[in-house]
């Protein structure tokens, strides 16, 4: 994506006022999204980015500057910009670049490119999946069914000698449907996707998905007011995982521990959990939605274990903000695009599984909420502090789940909860979000397997 002779004058000019280290990141993205309201199309949108970023390190503080336009001079020009926003003393020789292309020797390869499927039958798709959510109820007024995908093709070079080239090829879809009486309106909706080409889709049911997300709306439309106070809680696996990764996974992340903005700074090693707690961010998931082969600094992706068995063992590290807390980086930097400045961010994050059986942990549950399907919430990153509503909730009573409530809500912090999980099941599984930080918006994996949290506050109505 560039040559290397042109690669070499740039992080020359970038590092010659004086800088540690110097990095280019090139960027070359196809998307196309698909939408559908109530099986008609709505919106069909394709586009293709492509640009450069360039970063500099100095004095442990760091410049970015990034330009579509790929003219020698330009290039040359934004380099020696970077360069005079620099002051050091540091005269670095570039080392010989180790080129790798992990288009070849990635363990996430695409199938089918979805650039090869015609529109026309994304939309037949599309309409199946509709048609089933309708068909459900009569309750059901409305449906939105959507298809993305994003064929990114990257190149990482900078002054210690890497040359990596990477093609990252994600595919995903979407189902929302409502369900209305006379008075208000309850939405479920769910989302698969994966690291996958098209052959993304030999591994979903549409017709299934569009039943379950009319499923869960019109239980909830039925369903009464969830009661508050403080109670036992049991979340479901998949995105049940979110409240870890938004409460207690950012504050993990190196950019925090860093900035002292974390409750985990200085506490590795240290009891942070419950027993029954193992967390997980790995990157390495065959073909999973928040896995890499490499991230955008270029490092290779593994598996960083965060707690075991409740004790702090880890945190997300990338190069930048490595240096600062004096660790290695976990292949954790990533960013939305060439126009923001990579951090560590989370992969595929989880909760591990185990050994509690999941109907043990219903049955063993006398009186308290049974939390299905997340929704989305808010969280003070610094304090751990959420807000979460929950899309489908029941109650439990006598050790079994009995009536759907809605309108509930958990409140509590992250650390708190942490040391109140006190059954975990064998059922891990995964879900697919988005996750938005300072370096944009990046697809994220959150996972868990049915568990329970001994006491935490409901909020619903008394």
């Amino acid at each position: 994506m560039l040559d290397k002779n042109l690669a070499n004058e740039i992080l020359t000019e970038a590092t010659s006022k004086g800088a540690d280290f110097a990095e280019i990141f090139i960027e070359n993205k196809d998307s196309s999204s698909i939408s559908l309201i109530n099986g008609k199309v709505n919106s069909s949108l394709s586009g293709l980015d492509f640009g450069i970023g360039l970063r500099v390190f100095y004095n442990g503080k760091t410049v970015y500057a990034y330009t579509n336009d790929l003219n020698r001079e330009n290039l040359l020009k934004m380099a020696k910009e970077v360069a005079k926003a620099t002051k050091g003393n540091k005269q670095i020789n570039i080392l010989d670049f180790d080129k790798k292309d992990y288009k070849k020797i990635g363990i996430h390869k695409a199938k089918i490119l979805p650039t090869t499927i015609q529109k026309t039958k994304i939309v037949d798709m599309l309409k199946e999946a509709s048609d089933s959510a309708f068909n459900y109820d009569s309750l059901i007024t409305e449906t939105i069914s959507s298809y993305i995908h994003s064929i990114q093709d990257v190149c990482i070079i900078n002054t210690k000698g890497t040359f990596a080239e990477d093609r990252r090829v994600r595919t995903r879809f979407s189902i929302s449907s409502v369900a209305s009486n006379e008075t208000e309106k309850q939405t479920g909706t769910i989302s698969p996707g994966a690291l996958m080409g098209f052959e993304f889709y030999d591994t979903i049911n549409l017709n299934d998905l569009g039943k379950e997300a009319s499923r869960s709306a019109v239980t909830m439309l039925k369903a009464k007011h969830c009661p508050s106070g403080k109670m036992p809680v049991v979340i479901d696996n998949g995105f049940g995982g979110v409240i870890f990764h938004e409460a207690c996974g950012h504050g993990l992340e190196a950019i925090a521990i860093s900035r002292g903005d974390s409750v985990y700074t200085g506490k590795i090693g240290q009891k942070v959990a419950s027993d029954k707690v193992t967390a997980i961010d790995d990157g390495t998931i065959l073909n999973k939605w928040g896995s890499i082969n490499i991230d955008d600094e270029g490092t290779e992706a593994q598996k960083t274990v965060l707690i075991e068995n409740g004790i702090l063992k880890n945190y997300l590290v990338d190069n930048f903000y490595g240096e600062k807390i004096g660790m290695k980086s976990t292949g954790s930097c990533r960013r939305e695009s060439y126009k923001y400045s990579p951090v560590p961010r989370m992969r595929n994050t989880f909760i591990a599984n185990g050994t509690d059986k999941k109907e043990d942990i219903i049955k063993n549950t006398e009186k308290g909420i049974y939390a299905k399907y997340m929704g989305g919430g808010s969280v003070n990153p610094a304090t751990g502090e959420f807000n979460f509503a929950v899309q489908e909730a029941y109650l439990i009573e006598n050790g079994k789940i009995t009536t759907p409530v809605r309108g509930a809500t958990l409140i509590g912090k992250g650390e708190e909860v942490l040391k109140d999980i006190d059954m975990v099941s064998d059922t891990l599984s995964h879900a697919e979000g988005v996750c938005g930080a300072s370096s944009g918006s990046v697809p994220t994996c959150v996972g868990q397997p049915m568990l329970r949290v001994s006491k935490i506050t409901v909020g619903g109505r008394s």
